[in-house]
């Protein structure tokens, strides 16, 4: 048997379930979880030190999670969503620069220690003999 309804009707039940799917998806919610990934990770950088040895990373980062705050209340969920999500990776870096810096002089005050002991272990004894 052959189909007589016409190609509108075949196509109206898709077009209206996408219809109806577009105005219910609405506006994405304000990205809180994120801010608050974003402000731990800044937290997490001044802890490690960020503040001393990464300061214009983690200024970045502050300044990246104070636009997101101001675009969530601007309602701009989007924008807010990706300044905070660039805020926890320029946080990241500053606690990875400033582990990093210590790691370094870390070295450093070891290997001068270690200069020291051999310098030390160089020189002739000049102890009496007992």
């Amino acid at each position: 048997m052959k189909d007589s309804s016409p190609i509108c009707w075949r196509l109206a039940l898709p077009l209206a379930t996408a219809a109806l799917l577009v105005a219910c998806a609405g506006k994405p919610a304000a990205p809180t979880d994120q801010m608050a990934v974003s402000q731990a990770a800044v937290d997490a950088a001044v802890t490690a030190g960020a503040v001393e040895h990464a300061p214009l990373e983690l200024n970045q980062a502050r300044q990246k999670l104070d636009s997101a705050k101001n675009a969530a209340r601007t309602d701009d969920p989007l924008t807010a969503r990706r300044l905070a999500e660039q805020a926890e990776v320029d946080a990241q870096a500053a606690s990875a620069k400033a582990n990093a810096e210590k790691s370094r002089k870390a070295v450093a005050e070891i290997e001068q220690s270690i200069r020291m002991l051999r310098e030390e272990m160089a020189r002739p004894n000049t102890r009496p003999a007992s």
